[in-house]
């Protein structure tokens, strides 16, 4: 399995509008909270471990 990193979400300003709605009313440490259970809620959906440190090296190059 190859990580996907061109542009893929049908909506992708909708899904940051919705995230950025998530964390309405957040302190900050509750905020990290709910990333960090994000994160871990699409690690779950994504299975594979091959494709899940592809995403973290991924996201350390950014």
């Amino acid at each position: 399995m190859s990580l996907v990193l061109t542009p893929n979400l049908d909506a992708p300003d909708d899904f940051y509008e919705a995230l950025i709605d998530a964390h309405q009313g957040l302190s900050t440490e509750q905020s990290h909270a709910f990333n960090a259970r994000l994160v871990l809620v699409l690690a779950n959906h994504i299975g594979s471990m091959v494709a899940l440190r592809e995403a973290l090296a991924a996201a350390r190059q950014a």
